[in-house]
């Protein structure tokens, strides 16, 4: 008998979304939204099968044309009211393994060292479910109350306890206890021992709206023009120089 696999990744999307008509199939910067998503998971080497999650044949089509696979979800479950608990537990029950990675088509900056370095986490053996979160260093309220400040002192940013903010990039859940928790009626998305692993703010670019649709475009034409520019781009700064030659040094 053959064993299941022990970690695959699944690729949500649906076509009917509505702040940006199927953005999944829109192109970026030359290709489709989801097929950042099919590449970065492809390149890290990680999954035993990558499966694109959707109701659309269309994105059928184009799962089978990336070389991945293809899981047909009810048509229940593609209402932009249905969540990922209900998605993901309807999968699983569908395909075996130990790991599920979901990994978001909306993160087009999401990078293969990411996913591996996440993944590495998953083998440590502590957790059933692991989000990807993004630490900010800035002065959060919460109810009209500071969370990780003190309204009678003020602290330099880099001096501040940095709040984590869960982005959705990349979650992992533990296939067992997940459709356990499902079997309970409790909420599986958060379930068992939860685990938190910090990803670059960069790569956490989640599109929903046209505007973040705008800066994550932004970013990946700034990448590009950053391989291409004699000065190196962000790895070698270049500095304006005073006309009087008067230069300051740290």
């Amino acid at each position: 008998m053959t064993a299941p696999p022990e970690r695959i990744a699944m690729i949500p999307a649906r076509m009917g979304s509505k702040r940006i008509p199927m953005k999944n199939i829109r192109l970026l910067c030359g290709k489709p939204l989801i097929r950042y998503a099919i590449d970065v998971a492809k390149a890290s080497s990680c999954f035993d099968e990558i499966w694109v999650n959707s109701e659309s044949e269309r994105l059928a089509e184009l799962a089978s044309a990336c070389g991945v696979r293809f899981h047909q979800r009810p048509a229940r479950l593609a209402t932009d009211t249905a969540t990922n608990q209900d998605f993901t537990t309807e999968f699983l029950k569908r395909h075996p393994c130990r790991y599920v990675v979901m990994v978001n088509p909306t993160s087009p900056l999401l990078q293969p060292e990411t996913i591996r370095r996440f993944c590495g986490t998953l083998e440590t053996d502590r957790f059933d479910t692991l989000l990807s979160v993004v630490e900010e260093r800035a002065e959060c309220f919460f109810h009209e109350k500071p969370v990780n400040f003190s309204t009678q002192r003020k602290l330099n940013s880099q001096d501040l306890q940095p709040v984590q903010k869960v982005v959705w990039a990349l979650t992992a859940w533990r296939r067992k206890p997940f459709l356990d928790s499902a079997e309970r009626g409790e909420c599986c998305v958060f379930g068992g021992r939860l685990g938190r692993f910090s990803i670059p703010v960069r790569e956490s670019c989640d599109i929903d709206t046209q505007e973040e649709w705008d800066l994550a475009k932004g970013m990946l034409l700034a990448e590009k023009s950053n391989k291409a520019w004699p000065e190196g781009g962000s790895e070698t700064p270049v500095y304006w120089r005073s006309p009087h030659g008067s230069q300051e040094t740290d």
